[in-house]
């Protein structure tokens, strides 16, 4: 299924970061293990502050005993879509930089920020794939961190779903509308030479 995308951007930008969108409507297909494993490999050459590479992925396939669980991690109003997605991917973060030569582990500022470049890294090589990935805030955080069994100081960062797009007309009325991709602000209402605008 393809969705015509009107998108155009001030500056001549590579076509993938126009393609890459977040639907809601999944064919619901079972996903080679292969294709997920390609996407998070790329979500892993993400760069991050020293290196210290925060990002840690639990995921489940649709096909697997896992999904239910994983689906039942969403809000109500994400589950009603997600569960068509092929894979969930839930991102957790390192909020600690454990050093190697035994010295205290220290709070590490860039944790979120890092994970966040590994789900952009995530997200382009799925569309590369012929893949699109949904990330959610939609999730019972505090759930998702005892039922995926993270480590003490881990932050649950989103959860992701991807698949393959389907006809809008499979998801109910109330979303069928919101499944275009969207637009973004002005360059010029975003960026700014020398500091933020007065006033």
């Amino acid at each position: 299924m393809t969705i015509s995308n009107s998108r155009t951007s001030e500056f001549d930008i590579e076509p993938l970061f126009l393609d890459r969108w977040s639907p809601r409507a999944f064919t619901g297909e079972a996903m080679d293990e292969k294709h997920l494993l390609t996407m998070l490999e790329a979500a892993r050459w993400a760069p991050s502050a020293s290196n210290y590479q925060p990002w840690r992925f639990v995921y489940a396939l649709n096909t697997s005993a896992d999904w239910e669980p994983f689906v039942g991690l969403l809000n109500e109003s994400n589950q009603v879509w997600a569960r068509s997605a092929s894979a969930l991917v839930f991102l957790f973060s390192d909020t600690l930089s454990r050093r190697n030569d035994g010295s205290e582990p220290r709070p590490l500022r860039s944790h979120s920020f890092d994970t966040g470049a590994a789900w952009a890294m995530l997200s382009l090589q799925a569309v590369h794939l012929g893949y699109l990935a949904h990330a959610m805030g939609g999730v019972d955080f505090e759930r998702a961190i005892g039922v995926l069994g993270a480590p003490a100081d881990f932050r649950a960062e989103a959860a992701v779903a991807i698949g393959r797009h389907a006809d809008p007309d499979t998801l109910p009325e109330n979303l069928k509308g919101r499944e275009v991709p969207n637009g973004r602000k002005r360059l010029a209402d975003i960026a700014f030479a020398g500091r933020f605008p007065r006033g």
